[in-house]
């Protein structure tokens, strides 16, 4: 009878979606060596730190009165569904490629 090994660590899904929650868990996923050994989560580290800067990009821009504070508001909306899009789909096993990014980070990523 064959010895049953239990699992170590998180499934690929589930360190997918938690690269999404804050950029810290990306970054250590991507240093960590079980997790840093997968296309899939390299993937989606990648375009959890993208969404990041995207997300700080339109911080800096809603400095900008009126205009400035225009742009953040609709910026960080669609930044927010993009987001649970992304949370949903990789903690469901599968990678939606946002536009720009999405192609970013599977260069980075290798894939």
């Amino acid at each position: 009878m064959p010895e049953e090994t239990p699992q170590n660590g998180l499934s690929e899904s589930a360190a997918s979606g938690l690269a999404y929650i804050t950029i810290i868990p990306a970054i250590i996923f991507l240093v960590v060596a079980p997790y840093n050994q997968s296309a899939k989560i390299r993937f989606h580290c990648w375009q959890s730190i993208s969404l990041g800067i995207v997300a700080f990009a339109l911080g800096v821009i809603g400095i900008i009165p009126i205009l400035g504070w225009l742009i953040f508001f609709v910026g960080m909306l669609g930044l927010f569904i993009v987001w649970i899009i992304c949370v949903i789909k990789a903690f469901g096993g599968e990678r939606f490629v946002i536009p720009l990014i999405g192609p970013f980070a599977a260069k980075q990523a290798g894939i």
